[in-house]
């Protein structure tokens, strides 16, 4: 039976719910590029930002609309776009343990599907909205956010093997390429249940940390994890010509270490030798905790239910793999 967009669920079902919609879009997408996206549907992630969305949509007695359903596939499927195309840029084999798309098929039909991906995340928000008031619908529109991660891409391929990046240079790069998605998902959830204009801008501003939060840490792992733990390349940022904090902040200690980058490629050896040494790691972290101690903050401010407080502290915990 379908469920009207009226329809109410719990955090539990609202996450299930979610599950099934992308796993339908994905197996039953028209027969032309069913293969491709059926493939994708084995790639799938752990729905971080669909958690996200559902969390903060919670209203008074901790139940969920369908339209934060439908906006939490979407924003989902949008997601899994943008590691489609990432996959293309970085030539990746490997995406949560599974070949890439564009690996397994090439890289032309990899770019097709990854736009297909994003046309049926617009028609998914579109679903999700039509039967709101004009006020609520142009509120709920994703092109802005949409935008944002495509010009974060794309001045990081811009600035790729730009050792002279700055921390400041690199923060704006992340908060578009990663961090609108998650400022995206909890602005969706947090419009639906919230009629406070300020409070919603704070959700949006604890969306925006997360996601820097979730982008240092996931640098961090590059360094730390093995290809197995991970389910995807590590060890490899730097060979992407991708230059991430915990390099630049060594950059900018070990002056010969970019005198000698400008020469030629370092190895990775020396990479991990120096970003060590001038304890890039614990650098980057000290940033990630600033953003967590500050959305820690805003969770005071949100006037939110202990419940509803519970489920974003495990988000938060979550992008800074605490648990």
């Amino acid at each position: 039976m379908e469920l009207t967009l009226d329809k109410k669920l719990t955090y539990e079902e609202a996450l299930e719910q979610i599950k099934s919609e992308v796993d339908s879009l994905l197996s039953a997408s028209p027969l032309i590029i069913r293969s491709y996206t059926k493939h994708l549907s084995l790639s799938v992630g752990k729905f971080i930002r669909a958690a996200a969305v559902s969390a903060c949509a919670m209203d008074s007695e901790g139940l969920i609309s369908m339209k934060a359903v439908k906006l939490a596939a979407a924003i989902e499927i949008l997601h899994l776009a943008t590691l489609v195309h990432d996959d293309v840029i970085d030539n990746a084999d490997l995406r949560r343990g599974e070949v890439t798309l564009q690996k397994k098929f090439g890289q032309k039909t990899a770019v097709i599907c990854g736009d297909y991906l994003v046309c049926m995340a617009m028609k998914l928000t579109a679903s999700a909205t039509e039967q709101t008031d004009l006020e609520e619908r142009m509120n709920l529109q994703m092109p802005d956010y949409m935008g944002r991660i495509c010009l974060g891409e794309l001045n990081q391929h811009i600035n790729n093997g730009n050792i002279d990046l700055s921390v400041h240079q690199y923060l704006r790069i992340i908060s578009g390429k990663t961090a609108a998605l998650f400022e995206a998902s909890f602005f969706a959830g947090a419009v639906l249940s919230e009629k406070n204009p300020d409070i919603v801008k704070k959700y949006t501003r604890l969306g925006r940390n997360i996601g820097m939060i979730f982008q240092l840490t996931d640098d961090c792992m590059d360094f730390e994890e093995t290809e197995k733990t991970a389910q995807k390349p590590v060890q490899s940022d730097y060979e992407q010509n991708v230059i991430t904090l915990p390099l630049i902040y060594a950059f900018k200690r070990i002056k010969e270490l970019k005198e000698k980058a400008k020469e030629t490629k370092l190895t990775r050896d020396e990479i991990n030798n120096a970003v060590k040494n001038a304890g890039g790691l614990n650098f980057t972290r000290l940033v990630a905790k600033r953003y967590y101690d500050k959305s820690l903050l805003l969770m005071k401010e949100l006037g939110a239910s202990d419940e509803k407080k519970d489920r974003l502290q495990i988000i938060l915990d979550k992008s800074f793999r605490l648990i």
